[in-house]
């Protein structure tokens, strides 16, 4: 295995360390852990890890932009993973679809993964990624993360949870955007279904989904930028879908954070 050759200069010397290496597959460019690389090699030998994953015969399948895949990766011991396709959102999503600028969004996701464990953000582990070239400077791509713990997005938990536990979910999320704001990280797309919760109690974890999204700008209102950007997504939720995410536990959350609301 060589060295990974395809992601942006951001933290590639931190890439490296992380026991990432190519992965040596005739038609695309593939980064992996060093533990998972042959088995990654393997899904990859009869067409993308996409694809591989809508083979298996034991799969779950999940809506996103797409189909995305859980699947068992053959390791020893076998290893939960979640298999996506990289798709546009918005007015992209019509245009171009799945087809990115090469080298996609998919090498940068890794590095900004690695950047944010670092900084103890809560955030799904990149296993791999796999990049296809197409027409001329495009590129279609996959990433492959580990699955993370029993649980799910903030609108869905936040249904069928009690009151303690809904308190539990804002001291959770409160605890997230306060290593956001540690870490000078700014999510342009910091929603709540881009924040994955598992466990209970005090055992209670915000992940942070949609990494591609984060940026790492200089500023002293980054924690103000995220609350904002996060309350605007739940007075949505509550106007669009009848989620009763109501004012008190913005307010609630605001304590928590120590932002103004």
């Amino acid at each position: 295995m060589k060295p990974p050759i395809c992601y942006p200069d951001i933290l590639k010397s931190d890439i490296q360390r992380s026991g990432y290496v190519s992965v040596d597959v005739k038609g695309c460019q593939a980064v992996a852990c060093d533990w998972a690389a042959s088995s990654v090699a393997q899904a990859l030998a009869s067409g993308t890890l996409h694809e591989w994953a809508a083979r298996q015969s034991v799969r779950e399948e999940m809506r996103g932009r797409g189909v995305i895949y859980s699947v068992n990766l053959p390791t020893n011991p076998a290893t939960q993973v979640v298999v996506r396709r990289n798709r546009h959102g918005g007015l992209l999503h019509a245009l171009t679809g799945e087809y990115f600028l090469t080298p996609t969004r998919a090498p940068l996701e890794l590095a900004t993964a690695l950047r944010l464990a670092a900084a103890g953000i809560p955030t799904p582990e990149v296993l791999a990624y796999a990049i296809y070239p197409a027409a001329g400077i495009f590129a279609r791509s996959d990433v492959m993360t580990r699955r993370l713990p029993e649980g799910d997005d903030v609108p869905a938990v936040w249904k069928k949870a009690s009151s303690a536990e809904r308190d539990s979910m804002l001291i959770a999320v409160a605890k997230l955007l306060n290593a956001l704001a540690a870490a000078g990280t700014w999510h342009a797309d910091l929603n709540l279904k881009n924040i994955y919760i598992a466990g209970s109690g005090a055992d209670m974890t915000a992940y942070l989904l949609d990494v591609d999204r984060v940026t790492f700008p200089e500023g002293s209102d980054i924690a103000a930028r995220n609350f904002k950007r996060l309350a605007q997504s739940a007075r949505k939720w509550r106007e669009r879908w009848g989620l009763d995410f109501d004012e008190d536990a913005l307010a609630r959350l605001a304590v928590l954070t120590e932002e103004d609301y």
